[in-house]
């Protein structure tokens, strides 16, 4: 049954930042979580990940309240790999992605041969085996996702969230990391702001408004310009590739010009 939210309410500063969200997480399937700056996807993420409660509603995983759960206990099926990947030690790889382990630790117990197996396979997965005694601080910008990643899978989680992991790659980082997130045998959720990347990526599609669930399911039947304009604004073609059957969204120009006339289409590949 994987994770399900239910009615979920949450305030921050005396603001309403979610309003009554409730969708249910497919099983095995990478969802994509859409919305503009504001719209409440960080905070939904967080609550997913029980790092904070909601004021209202509920969180199950597997059926069950997740405010039933230790922290442990949570920590040992969900990871959440956050926005902003940065630390003041100057760690290498290795150091990293070995503090996946610390839910399956106890403060008495010494290393074992299951975390080092499960170090080495978070490693191998996210291609980063030959490079663990590397500095944290002479990691690229994809290197260092790569190695917050590799630290969640260490945690050898069954539900992996991720809040906007392409932000500030570059077009081959992000395409390279968005193949990795979709080749984990793993239910994921996936915080993103490009639409067509969203759409190539992800199995369905949860869109959040001003803090409320306004459309879910698969990309084709999320990303219609009808949804576009009221959610982000803006006026937007989609078109859909005959290879892939996935929908590109082409943004239409905000003021009338000469470039406000409707482009020709691109042939379908």
């Amino acid at each position: 049954m994987s994770l399900e939210a239910h009615g979920l309410d949450w305030r921050a500063g005396g603001r309403l930042i979610l309003d009554q969200v409730s969708l249910q997480v497919p099983p095995g399937e990478l969802m994509g979580l859409l919305g503009p700056n504001g719209s409440g996807k960080s905070s939904l993420l967080r609550l997913f990940a029980g790092l904070v409660r909601p004021a209202r509603g509920e969180v199950l995983l597997d059926g069950a309240p997740l405010a039933r759960r230790s922290r442990r206990d949570v920590a040992r099926r969900i990871a959440l790999v956050e926005q902003h990947a940065t630390t003041d030690t100057d760690i290498s790889v290795l150091e990293s992605v070995r503090l996946g382990r610390t839910p399956h630790r106890s403060a008495i117990s010494g290393w074992s041969v299951n975390d080092q197996r499960a170090v080495d396979s978070a490693l191998d997965q996210v291609g980063l085996a030959d490079k663990s005694a590397r500095r944290w601080h002479t990691l690229s910008g994809g290197e260092r996702q790569r190695v917050q990643i590799a630290r969640a899978l260490a945690q050898q989680p069954s539900e992996l969230l991720l809040d906007e992991p392409t932000n500030h790659l570059d077009i081959q980082h992000q395409l390279e990391l968005l193949e990795l997130v979709r080749r984990l045998p793993l239910t994921c959720v996936m915080a993103i702001h490009d639409l067509n990347l969203a759409a190539m990526f992800c199995d369905t599609l949860a869109v959040l408004d001003s803090g409320r669930l306004v459309a879910f399911g698969a990309p084709e039947e999320v990303l219609t310009p009808a949804l576009i304009e009221r959610v982000y604004g803006v006026r937007a073609l989609v078109s859909r590739s005959t290879r892939h059957r996935r929908p590109h969204v082409q943004y239409l120009p905000l003021t009338p010009s000469s470039l406000d006339q409707e482009p020709p289409c691109e042939p379908s590949t």
